[in-house]
């Protein structure tokens, strides 16, 4: 079953990210997630106008 992870998950993930990369590559790395997530969105509305475009009409 699918759960969220919660404040203490979060906090810990956001601690081991700066551990790893460093405070000076956290926005470079946030703006390349923001990206991504823009881009993820874009391409979903895209495949759903495709999609209800392709919907033909019963004829009645």
């Amino acid at each position: 079953m699918l759960q969220s992870i919660g404040f203490p998950g979060l906090l810990m993930i956001l601690i081991v990210v700066l551990i790893l990369f460093g405070p000076s590559k956290l926005p470079e790395l946030g703006r390349a997630v923001g990206r991504t997530l823009h881009e993820f969105k874009s391409s979903a509305k895209d495949l759903v106008a495709d999609t209800k475009d392709e919907v033909v009409e019963p004829k009645s």
